[in-house]
């Protein structure tokens, strides 16, 4: 195991529901209170034990003003048992949606986007007549009511599946008029939310039309260079690798496990791009902190649509009553939100491509973030909730006081 000792002062739908409630394990800073450091003891213990059956390696950040940790648990590669690396790059799924909404909003802050306008003015052709009420701001905090993916993409659910077509690639036209021709709105626009990545392709292509750049350069030029996020990236359609070094992903096939380090990026703007730990803290740091969005914007990234879950979206179900699906907590720009019984919010994402299960989370005032990368093989009957929650308690715990 990896561990790097403590600085001093110098950051799915039931994966969410569960990290909520671990991170109401962790209780907020009492006002003028010196800032309590990262519990080491806790952090390391909620990372012990890898490799196992269910994940190979893990790597955690936790940061704030009361100092930084991170560390490393298991095997970075199951053949020859290098240990896993806190610079480590992977696969960060739909963490991805946050650039995409925050490039989305620095175009509306430009004035060549209008969140109000119908998503169809900017991508004719695109969605048919039955979506034309789906504004383009409903695509970022998931109240479009667009139906979700088809099964072009993920066939039968299966990790057999899945490892058999891992190159396979699809445009992100082809994913969405996949998911579209021929259906219905899952609910009227505006009136609910449902998590969606058809949401993020949408809007990607919507970014394409009104730049006339490639996502990938809107999202170098606007995000990546100015905070110099120097191995964060979106991949080429063609391109399966994954920089060294890295830790591998697995995924578990008839009892074995297949490696699926390589595989399409096609998931794009929904969920496609690669990163590494230190670079997502930067990144969520300059979100939260105002420094990729006038002040216009920004003091909006935090507004939550007043509408209910759709049924069958359980990201943001009640901590205290979990027969009670909750309210929207997919804000303006994507974030989740999570409310802690004592008060305490916490906003960020979680993010999943096979192999990699990830979060950033951090507190509004950036007095404690954690970012978290785990290579789950996600064997049959398993789960990776309990490690998630074990990570995320030990993240937002108060600890020693600085």
């Amino acid at each position: 195991m990896e561990q790097t000792k403590r600085k001093t002062p110098g950051r799915s739908a039931l994966l969410a529901v569960a990290l909520a409630a671990a991170l109401a394990a962790g209780t907020a800073t009492a006002a003028g209170a010196a800032a309590p450091r990262p519990d080491k003891k806790a952090l390391e213990e909620s990372i012990a034990g890898f490799p196992n059956a269910d994940v190979n390696g893990a790597l955690v950040r936790v940061a704030g003003p009361g100092g930084h940790w991170w560390g490393t648990s298991g095997a970075a590669d199951k053949e020859t048992g290098a240990s896993v690396r806190s610079d480590s790059s992977f696969r960060i799924g739909s963490i991805t949606k946050l650039f995409t909404g925050t490039v989305m909003l620095q175009l509306a802050a430009e004035h060549r986007v209008d969140l109000d306008a119908p998503a169809r003015r900017y991508v004719p052709g695109l969605l048919p007549d039955a979506f034309q009420d789906v504004k383009v701001g409903q695509l970022l905090n998931h109240t479009s009511g667009l139906p979700g993916p088809s099964a072009l993409t993920y066939g039968d659910g299966s990790n057999k599946w899945f490892t058999e077509n891992r190159f396979r690639s699809w445009t992100p036209t082809e994913i969405v008029k996949a998911a579209v021709e021929g259906k219905k709105p899952a609910f009227p626009a505006g009136e609910a939310q449902q998590y969606n990545g058809i949401n993020s392709h949408v809007a990607g292509l919507i970014i394409e039309r009104v730049t006339g750049h490639t996502y990938a350069e809107e999202v170098r030029n606007r995000i990546t260079r100015p905070l110099g996020l120097r191995r964060t990236y979106v991949p080429a359609a063609a391109d399966v690798t994954l920089p060294e070094p890295h830790a591998h992903g697995y995924r578990t096939v008839d009892g074995t496990l297949v490696d699926v380090t390589e595989q399409s990026p096609y998931p794009w703007a929904e969920g496609g791009m690669i990163s590494t730990a230190p670079d997502l803290d930067r990144f969520i740091t300059a979100l939260l902190g105002g420094r990729l969005l006038p002040p216009s914007q920004q003091q909006r990234i935090f507004d939550l649509p007043d509408v209910p879950n759709a049924p069958g979206n359980h990201h943001c179900a009640s901590l205290t009553d979990p027969g009670n699906p909750g309210r929207a907590c997919f804000s303006r720009i994507g974030l989740m939100r999570t409310e802690l019984p004592d008060g305490t919010v916490v906003w960020g994402k979680t993010g999943s491509e096979p192999g990699y299960t990830n979060g950033i989370f951090a507190k509004r005032d950036l007095s404690r973030r954690v970012v978290y990368s785990l290579n789950y093989n996600n064997p049959p009957g398993s789960s990776e909730l309990p490690y998630i929650l074990r990570i995320a308690g030990a993240a937002f715990s108060t600890g020693p006081r600085a």
